[in-house]
Formats: structure tokens, C-alpha cells, sequence
């Protein structure tokens, strides 16, 4: 059933709640779009609004994490790691067990355009000590996500869609943090052609991407990035063996996430293998979310042709 991650990481709140009486959620007048309401309602003392303030929402955050809470401070991803000096000191350097989540990521947003789309978050933190990233695909990678965060010591920053997410994980899966995992294959065993990395709401469109490309005789496998700090060096080194090239796309910025993360495992590794990066370029902006996916070279046929090009 398609949900978008934010109401997955809303409803996991309210049902480890009793697990965890030491858990706090702290919001910056957005708790109906962080999906933190249920949370507020059924735990009122638990849960604190501190308005459009979002410093003054992390440093709280932090302070709170430093006194033996599970803080989980909450916002937009643009609103929230826009306050990038206060996340360096008061979480990472403090090394202070901040739960860190960013709603509305990317151009998947939509009509809300530019000034809401947070494009250069994962980025921002991945130049910062001690902090794990996590933007899990769907809602049973966010639940147990989640849960794995709230039991994690130290800063941790949760990137969540706003777009409904079909599901890409079976029953069976189960998250494993630092571990990117394989959620499509080739029906048939053989050749990789291409290797595709993908993470959060690009995730669905690669996977579509690999489907038509094996109806046209191409074998690509598609692997979900759900950890991006630390990543999994050792899975791009494992596709990287079997596949004629690694393509990577990410609704975020080109530049500081998941492609930046594959190519220096590649150049770090001397695996000799192209990448192909496709992510955002640009600002977003406004349009419907498939609209802004195609133009931006985020969408299936885009994926398609970065698999395809310069083939011999």
C-alpha cells in the first residue's frame, strides 16, 4: 500500500512511545505536515511546539538529548539543516543523541516549489562528524528505521518524502543500518549491464527503469541506499564486479549525496568502472511531482537512457 515515509515515521512515534518513556518530539509549527500530531495527542506532555524557531528548536533539542532524553526534533529538511551551525555544535560536536528528521525532501514536494525543497541537506551533513543520514524507501524501511534510531546513541538525521512511496520491500526485509540492499533483480541470472543506486523517492522510478530495460534485453539491478552516512562502500564494490557501470539517481542536489558517496567509493577503491550521476542541477520548483522528476532527468526514461548511453 503506497504511504509516504513522514506518515510511516508518525505512526511508528505514537506505537514506540510506551517502549521508550525517555522519547520527546519537539516541532516548529508544522506538526500537521511532519505528521507529528497523533504523537502530541495521545502524549501532550511529551510534546513541545516551539514555533517558527527552528535554532532554538535544535538547541533545545540537544539540550534536552544531553539531560537523557529521546529528543526527535522535527521540520521541513530545508528549514531544518538551514541551521547548519547550530546541528554542528549542538549535536554533532556534542556528539548529543539528537533525532534529527527532515520532512518534505526534494522535488517530490511539488507545487510548494523552491523555498520548501530541501536539495542540499544530505550534503551539508555528510561533511559533519558523527552524524548517521538515513532516507529509507518505503514505510517498512521507515518503521524499523525508526525504530532503530530511538535505540542509536548519538546524532542521527531521518530524510522523509512527502510523496507516497509504493512499497519495495517484502515482508521479510529487515533494515540493517551502514547496509544498502538489493530491491530489484533481473528475473534471470547473468551479465549485469548497469548497477542502479538509488535512494528515497527515486527509488520506485529505478526500479520501474530496470523493469523496462529487462523487457528490452538489458539486465540492470537496482540497489536502495537507505544509509548514506555511513555508506556501504562495500556494495558498490560487489555491483560494481558484475555490472558494466554504475548509474546513481537522487532527488537532492548532483553535488554532496548519494552519486558524490558511489563515485569516491569508486575512486577510493580504484574499481575503474563509469558512474553516471543524475540528480538535481538546479533550484526546484513549482509543478506537479512526476512533472518536476522528468524534467530535473529524475524519471524512469531519464534512468533508461543514463543506462543506455554511450554503449557500444
Amino acid at each position: 500500500m503506497a504511504k509516504a515515509t513522514r506518515e510511516a515515521f508518525g505512526e511508528a512515534l505514537v506505537s514506540l512511545a510506551e517502549k521508550h518513556p525517555d522519547l520527546v518530539v519537539l516541532d516548529a509549527d508544522l506538526s500537521k505536515s511532519t505528521m507529528t500530531q497523533a504523537f502530541a495527542k495521545k502524549h501532550p506532555e511529551r510534546h513541545f511546539e516551539l514555533g517558527i524557531a527552528e535554532q532554538n528548536m535544535i538547541g533545545v533539542g540537544a539540550g534536552l538529548a544531553l539531560c537523557g532524553k529521546i529528543p526527535v526534533v522535527t521540520s521541513f529538511a530545508c528549514f531544518l539543516v538551514g541551521r547548519l551551525e547550530t546541528i554542528r555544535i549542538a549535536a554533532a560536536y556534542n556528539r548529543a543523541n539528537l533525532k534529527m528528521v527532515g520532512t518534505h525532501a526534494g522535488l517530490g514536494i511539488g507545487e510548494d516549489g523552491t523555498s520548501q525543497m530541501g536539495l542540499e541537506d544530505i550534503g551539508a551533513l555528510r561533511s559533519l562528524p558523527h552524524v548517521v543520514i538515513l532516507q529509507p524507501a518505503d514505510a517498512l524501511e521507515t518503521t524499523q528505521a525508526v525504530a532503530w534510531m530511538l535505540e542509536h546513541q548519538g546524532p542521527v538525521y531521518l530524510r522523509l518524502t512527502r510523496q507516497k512511496m509504493e512499497d519495495c520491500h517484502g515482508p521479510d526485509y529487515r533494515f540493517e543500518p551502514g547496509r544498502a540492499d538489493v530491491v530489484w533483480q533481473p528475473p534471470e541470472a547473468g551479465h549485469l549491464q548497469a548497477a542502479i543506486f538509488a535512494s528515497g523517492g527515486t527509488v520506485p522510478h529505478a526500479i520501474l527503469a530496470a523493469k523496462e530495460l529487462w523487457a528490452r534485453g538489458f539486465a540492470a539491478r537496482v540497489v536502495n541506499a537507505c544509509t548514506l552516512k555511513p555508506f556501504d562502500e562495500e556494495a558498490v564494490a560487489r555491483h560494481a564486479q558484475d555490472s558494466g557501470r554504475l548509474v546513481t539517481v537522487e532527488d537532492h542536489n548532483v553535488n554532496g549525496g548519494l552519486g558524490t558517496a558511489v563515485c569516491e567509493a569508486v575512486a577510493q577503491r580504484g574499481l575503474g568502472i563509469p558512474v553516471v550521476r543524475l540528480g538535481v542541477r538546479d533550484f526546484g520548483e513549482s509543478g506537479k511531482p512526476e512533472e518536476l522528476y522528468d524534467k530535473h532527468g529524475l524519471s524512469s526514461p531519464h534512468i533508461i537512457e543514463a543506462c543506455l548511453r554511450n554503449l557500444n
